[in-house]
């Protein structure tokens, strides 16, 4: 080999030895020979590589160019609206469907259908008549049952005034019997009692006892009478419910309870109301043997 060509190469090899910190590791030189620095054997410092960001695959970039979406306002508004677009074109094809199978039909398979039709229309018209039958019979039934609740209620509301259990009111009459000298006796108030009874009497209350059907009276110690064992003495205080212009005559026939008490010297005053209440209440009596016919 010539000298030129000896020279060059070495020239070469330097060129790269101060080109090669800048991109790799330098190596030790020669395994510690004391080539091109003497001998020593000491170990040159590295310096740090630039560290580079890894690549990304062509499947993660097209990953993160969709994810998360990044949906305009606009094209939400298209995506409706094609969505509905689209719903719209399957419902008028399924439509369409249906009506070229009907069309494609045989007429012997159009009869059927109609006659299939028209005895369904008929079954349900029959099942609605016999449905709104069952709906009026069930209201007049419940009517029925109201009015009959009713008319309990009243009767025995009645049965009750004619028995004592309940409270009345109405017009009527007040008889006051006035007996300073203690004549009046319990046969002159029964007669009372029973004028006002055949004159259309509803209800009677003497003092603070109700009189009703089986109603007693005797004659008491201290010129007092005895109504159903309840002692009251005078003044003798009558209410009864009536119509006034019936009753008040009864009372005053003559020879009847008003003259007959003032014969024994008593005080009678007869005073018609349109309202009068009888408050006075009897408990109600079960019958020990008589017992209800009906069925």
């Amino acid at each position: 080999m010539s000298e030129d060509e000896n020279k060059n190469k070495d020239n070469e090899q330097h060129r790269l030895r101060k080109e090669l910190p800048d991109e790799v590791a330098p190596e030790a030189a020669d395994g510690g020979d004391g080539r091109d620095g003497g001998g020593d054997g000491g170990d040159a410092e590295v310096p740090a590589a630039e560290t580079k960001s890894p690549s990304l695959t062509g499947r993660q970039r097209l990953a993160k160019g969709l994810w998360p979406p990044r949906v305009s306002r606009a094209q939400l508004i298209v995506a409706v609206l094609l969505f509905v677009l689209g719903l719209g074109l399957a419902i008028q094809v399924r439509s369409n469907s249906d009506s070229s199978a009907l069309r494609g039909a045989r007429q012997e398979d159009l009869v059927r259908i109609l006659d299939e039709l028209d005895d369904r229309t008929q079954r349900l018209g029959d099942e609605k008549q016999r449905l709104e039958g069952q709906r009026t019979e069930l209201e007049n039934s419940s009517d029925q049952a109201e009015e009959a609740r009713k008319q309990t209620v009243e009767r025995e509301r009645q049965l009750g005034i004619l028995a004592g259990t309940v409270a009345a009111q109405g017009p009527g009459i007040t008889l006051t019997i006035t007996d300073k000298k203690g004549a009046v006796q319990a046969d002159m108030l029964l007669d009372a009692i029973q004028e006002l009874r055949a004159a259309g009497a509803e209800a009677i209350q003497v003092n603070d006892v109700r009189v009703v059907a089986d109603t007693y009276l005797t004659d008491a110690s201290g010129g007092k009478v005895s109504v159903d064992g309840h002692k009251i003495g005078e003044p003798f205080v009558f209410k009864v419910i009536g119509k006034p212009q019936d009753l008040e005559p009864a009372l005053n026939i003559p020879g009847g309870v008003v003259q007959t008490l003032e014969k024994e010297q008593a005080t009678v005053t007869v005073t018609q109301a349109q309202k009068i209440v009888v408050d006075a209440l009897r408990p109600a009596k079960r019958p020990d043997y008589a017992q209800s016919s009906s069925q």
